[in-house]
């Protein structure tokens, strides 16, 4: 399990993270929402040790991540972060195969083939396997770096904003795989998302930040409903119940 402990992170003299607790729940979907500058990033970039607090600890499985091996700590957790740019002219499938990097070291084993054959087809990139980053469309672009992440098999599995760069089809299909990582392979998935209707469809716990502290943190239907909604994003949004899902409605609020 990963337990985050009052931790805090400052930017200059600005605390962008105060003193937030949470449990992440084994093998669910946890998003953190929120609105712009809340510290849903930051608190995501501490989780995974792209950052450190500058009070309080991060635990997997009791033990402060600080304290992990980076080998060890890369088998048991992958980050896609925000922005992802790459220097060198690589295909699809060579990108896939840095995932398996903290397993290989850089020489590719027949089982390491094997699951990087799985991540492409996870993302249905097979067609496009061998083409260059630099030929493809932002949505294939960040279709590939997600099966990058599935590639390294992690247990936990963190996201900032993935949907970024894609239209709504892909980002129904995003979602869909993240959803059926969870739900065959016993995946933990903690997701930084922008829309809110992506986040009451597809998590199974919300946690709900505001000017960098957590004001709302449970289950989803615990958390998607007008009061709740109100206290996070100062908007009146109505909820609508749509084929047994919670919609927010906030265009016209």
């Amino acid at each position: 399990m990963i337990q985050v402990k009052e931790i805090t992170k400052y930017f200059g003299k600005k605390p962008v993270v105060q003193d937030v607790s949470i449990d992440i729940v084994p093998q669910k979907i946890t998003s953190f929402i929120g609105p712009n500058g809340a510290g849903k990033s930051t608190l995501l970039s501490m989780v995974s040790r792209l950052m450190n607090a500058d009070t309080g600890e991060v635990l997997l499985d009791k033990s402060d991540v600080r304290r992990w091996k980076s080998e060890e700590f890369a088998k048991r957790v992958s980050i896609l972060k925000q922005s992802n740019f790459m220097n060198v002219r690589l295909t699809i499938r060579e990108l896939v195969g840095f995932g398996r990097f903290p397993y290989s070291k850089g020489h590719l084993k027949p089982e390491d083939e094997v699951k990087i054959d799985e991540a492409i087809e996870y993302m249905n990139l097979e067609d496009i396997q061998h083409n260059y980053l630099d030929e493809l469309s932002g949505g294939q672009r960040q279709r590939a770096f997600i099966a990058m992440v599935i590639a390294q098999d992690t247990e936990y599995i963190l996201l900032d904003e993935p949907l970024n760069n894609l239209d709504m089809k892909h980002s129904v299909q995003i979602m869909k795989i993240l959803r059926k990582l969870v739900d065959e392979l016993g995946k933990t998935v903690i997701i930084v998302l922008h829309d809110i209707n992506f986040a009451s469809v597809y998590s199974d716990y919300i946690v709900a930040l505001k000017n960098g502290r957590v004001v709302k943190n449970g289950p989803t239907q615990d958390i998607i409903n007008s009061i709740a909604l109100k206290e996070i994003y100062d908007m009146d949004i109505p909820v609508q119940e749509q084929n047994g899902c919670r919609i927010c409605v906030y265009f016209n609020s």
